[in-house]
């Protein structure tokens, strides 16, 4: 990237990164770590027009997620997220094209939450 003087690194946090859980506490562990990384990471080349950020997924309906399904917790979150629904993953694709993209070259250390509302 500094050879080519400029790029992207986007990285995959998580709501985990802002919210604990007994269920999974090493997750929100280490999503936590990759905000705090992201940060870090932006200060150096942010010089060289390269950019570090981080998108935060919420509740996106994949197979990571799918075990959610079956837990009481599963009834809390459309009721807790704004949008009422799960995510789907195609719904990240924006916010992944925005951070790739050029207009986005004055953003950089950031976290994008993508998660329907769920941290309002």
């Amino acid at each position: 990237m500094l050879r080519r003087k400029g790029g992207k690194s986007i990285k995959s946090g998580s709501m985990y990164s802002f919210f604990g859980s007994a269920l999974i506490s090493s997750c929100g562990a280490a999503k936590g770590a990759i905000i705090q990384l992201t940060k870090a990471m932006a200060v150096e080349p942010a010089p060289h027009n390269i950019q570090v950020n981080t998108i935060a997924p919420g509740w996106i309906e994949t197979d990571t997620t799918a075990p959610a399904g079956t837990m009481p917790l599963n009834d809390d979150i459309p009721s807790r997220t704004h949008a009422g629904r799960w995510g789907q993953p195609e719904e990240l694709a924006g916010t992944a094209v925005y951070l790739a993209s050029q207009p986005s070259d004055v953003v950089t250390g950031a976290t994008i939450r993508v998660d329907g509302g769920y941290a309002i």
